[in-house]
């Protein structure tokens, strides 16, 4: 085969490796997703249809705290990495994640709608903002806040001869009072007991169904012109 006309189909493949992969990427397709879904208020969402609400998230019960920032919240992903070199390359390693969450309220002008994430099985995609972010190297000690994480995680930030490892860790949380956007399908549903400046009986759900997914997330670009706090 002809040297240049293969080098094009290379560079072909490549390109189009590259824009699939910016395609589906977990980020982009809830972007896409969710723009074609209508921003309700609460108090107009119908059962059995897939919604979309803004709001902010508030705590149903006790919040959890983010193990780096130690921020209150209702949902965190957390990942330490570690820099690997194979010789003529080096990468970042996971070395551990974590995420974490709760069921939560969306309060969307002072309407309420509940969202009960779940691993058993896993009900929902997210994507939160790593607003979180910190590294340690050879030149660079870890800041006390960080070696605790790393304590708590039984990571050690030195090699056997005592130089410091090239380590980072990013945090995304979805904080108590944070402005959030979720997605699903509707089920009104009987409260058992009343909420505090919550009038009614009944309060709108949001739930995956078949194939369709919850969708959390506090990515400013999915924000109907409100201002995030």
């Amino acid at each position: 085969m002809n040297v240049p006309i293969l080098i094009s189909i290379v560079i072909l493949a490549i390109g189009i490796i590259a824009l699939l992969a910016y395609y589906y990427n977990g980020k982009n397709v809830i972007i896409r997703t969710l723009s074609k879904i209508p921003v309700k208020p609460a108090s107009s969402l119908r059962t059995n249809e897939l919604s979309k609400v803004t709001g902010k998230a508030l705590h149903v019960k006790e919040p959890l705290i983010a193990p780096y920032s130690k921020r209150q919240c209702v949902f965190y992903q957390i990942k330490i990495e570690q820099l690997v070199s194979t010789g003529k390359s080096s990468h970042w390693k996971t070395i551990t994640s974590e995420e974490k969450f709760q069921e939560f309220f969306i309060n969307t002008n002072n309407d309420f709608v509940i969202v009960k994430p779940s691993n058993n099985p896993k009900n929902y995609i997210c994507h939160l903002v790593k607003d979180r972010k910190q590294k340690s190297g050879t030149f660079n000690d870890p800041t006390p806040e960080f070696e605790a994480l790393l304590r708590q995680f039984n990571i050690k930030s030195e090699t056997y001869f005592g130089f410091n490892k090239s380590l980072r860790v990013t945090e995304g949380v979805i904080e108590i009072g944070e402005q959030i956007t979720a997605a699903g399908i509707v089920k009104w549903k009987t409260l058992n007991e009343p909420l505090p400046e919550y009038p009614y009986s009944k309060i709108a759900e949001l739930e995956s169904e078949g194939k369709t997914k919850l969708i959390i997330t506090d990515l400013p670009e999915v924000l109907p012109n409100t201002r995030r706090r």
